[in-house]
């Protein structure tokens, strides 16, 4: 049986290099992330050295090179979050997990992106882990609510 990727380029057929971004984007989508292996078999297939795909897929935020985290964890830098600190809380997220954004925990509980914007200006600055909203985050509030999920994971929550 063929690996999702082979399918994947399979089902595209005679693409060619004006096929790479819905290429990587439906790997990602199969995969969740774009390995080195999916990067290599993409650039074979259609004759793109790794090197310039590594460069295109860098150039979208679309695109992650390592798998999400069990808590994914999206922060918004939009203007109303920006302006009420979300640089900051960023910061902490970072020195709270060992992370930075665009990576994964070593553990794999903990991934963080930055995002454009969240679409909750009211709630600013605001996170979202898994879906689920954290309001008027400040500095302080982080390490209390990473810990919230620690502990879903310890059993000691509700997960």
């Amino acid at each position: 049986m063929k690996n999702g990727i082979a399918k994947i380029l399979e089902s595209k057929g005679d693409a060619k290099r004006d096929s790479l971004i819905p290429i990587l984007q439906a790997i990602q989508e199969s995969e969740g992330f774009l390995s080195e292996v999916s990067v290599a078999e993409v650039g074979n297939r259609l004759g793109i050295p790794s090197s310039k795909i590594y460069g295109v897929a860098t150039f979208y935020n679309q695109f992650r090179f390592e798998p999400k985290g069990k808590y994914h964890i999206q922060v918004c830098r939009g203007t109303a979050c920006h302006v009420l600190g979300s640089a900051t809380v960023l910061e902490q997220i970072e020195k709270t997990l060992k992370a930075k954004a665009g990576q994964t925990t070593r553990n794999g509980l903990f991934s963080i992106e930055v995002v454009a914007c969240i679409g909750a200006c009211g709630l600013a600055p605001v996170i979202s882990i898994n879906g689920e909203f954290h309001a008027k985050v400040t500095e302080n509030s982080i390490a209390s609510i990473i810990e919230s999920y620690k502990n879903r994971e310890d059993g000691n929550g509700n997960n």
